[in-house]
């Protein structure tokens, strides 16, 4: 193999080792923490990754681009702040199979599509950053109370930063698996390390899709499928919104009842795939998502293993890596919440309410944050205006 051949297909691999590793503890910790049992939450960790490989063999193959997809890690995020719904886990799973539903709408009906552009991007990304908050508070708390575990976590991701960006989480998680590994290890048991699917009939509840469904649906749609059509389209690249919207969407339906929360546009990993880095060569490089989603079906061998690692993971370890792996994107949710001047403190009363992780009426605290701020923007906006004039 040349080189020329040769680097689409390696971005392509470091595409799905980055992207499984920086945030496969987020997913886990996400399903887990709506009520997913072990083996559901590793149904669901390889559900996400058959599903996003399948939908991205299809699209790159048939548009003959390099379209990436992913997981929702956001709405992993959003899962744990959420937490058990009525109805427990067969809810959360009927919340997914509404979450898919809505994406599949999204490109099969226009006006959807345009009442979701309304959604200021400033208030999804305060509403993002309140939920991301308690979670990458982690390291901290987990600094103070297992510093022995937790430190080494900390650390390397402090010395990768300074050596590779991009490398920073993943070497962090590796660390991380290691002291679960030396601490854990062996009350593992052998049975859990083989991929399996759980299916769960989905049931639904009104607080389950107000408090999951919609907040879930909100978060994919605007931090990962709107920025992952801007980045495909910064390297020349027209994404099949219609299409792709249908292929992520039935992916999240067919996929919720084993666990899979939700799939769509991959936003960071997909500049890795698009851009110089799977060559020079712009009409290949969708050989790079298609060496991706291949990567991404042999990592999936791997899931019932890394489940049960984190399972055993003590004294929060797995929790501060979880943390460190969501600061960069609470970094840019905090940037893109405080940009628009105008609407700045409606972001910001977005934020806290997120971030209080308040129930009301059995409905969790990302709806409210968001309610807040669709409802105070306009007439803060309109103060703000008033005492510049």
């Amino acid at each position: 193999m040349t080189d020329h051949e040769g680097t689409p297909v390696v971005a392509g691999v470091v595409t799905a080792v980055v992207g499984t590793s920086s945030s496969f503890v987020v997913v886990l910790t996400g399903l887990a923490a709506v009520g997913a049992s072990p083996a559901q939450a590793a149904s669901g960790f390889l559900t996400l990754l058959v599903t996003q490989a399948l939908g991205m063999l299809w699209l790159s193959i048939r548009h003959r681009a390099p379209i990436t997809l992913a997981w929702s890690t956001p709405g992993a995020a959003l899962l744990i702040s959420t937490g058990v719904v009525t109805g427990g886990w067969p809810a959360a799973v009927g919340a997914f199979v509404v979450t898919g539903l809505l994406i599949v709408l999204t490109g099969l009906v226009p006006t959807l599509g345009d009442l979701v552009s309304r959604i200021p991007t400033s208030l999804a990304r305060a509403m993002l950053a309140g939920v991301l908050v308690p979670i990458c508070l982690e390291p901290v708390t987990g600094l103070a109370d297992s510093p022995a575990y937790v430190g080494p976590v900390v650390l390397t991701w402090l010395v990768m930063h300074r050596v590779s960006r991009r490398w920073a989480v993943p070497a962090s998680l590796a660390v991380a698996l290691v002291v679960v590994v030396l601490t854990a290890g062996s009350s593992v048991d052998a049975a859990d390390l083989v991929p399996s699917l759980a299916w769960t009939t989905p049931h639904w509840t009104l607080q389950a899709v107000v408090s999951i469904a919609l907040p879930l649906y909100v978060v994919t749609m605007a931090s990962q499928n709107v920025p992952g059509v801007a980045i495909a389209s910064s390297y020349g690249y027209a994404v099949p919104w219609r299409e792709t919207m249908s292929v992520t969407g039935i992916g999240t339906v067919v996929g919720a009842p084993f666990g899979g929360h939700a799939i769509n546009l991959a936003a960071i990993t997909g500049a890795l795939t698009a851009g110089p880095t799977a060559g020079p060569d712009r009409s290949r490089r969708w050989v790079a998502a298609v060496a991706a989603s291949t990567t991404y079906l042999v990592l999936a061998l791997c899931c019932g293993a890394l489940t049960a690692l984190v399972a055993a993971a003590p004294g929060g370890v797995m929790q501060a890596a979880a943390g460190l792996a969501l600061l960069g994107t609470l970094a840019s949710s905090l940037a893109g919440a405080l940009a628009d001047e105008d609407g700045r403190e409606a972001a910001v009363v977005c934020f806290i309410v997120a971030a209080s992780g308040v129930t009301v009426l059995g409905i969790g605290a990302a709806f409210w944050a968001l309610v807040a701020g669709l409802v105070l923007r306009p007439l803060l906006g309109r103060a703000v205006s008033a005492a510049r004039s």
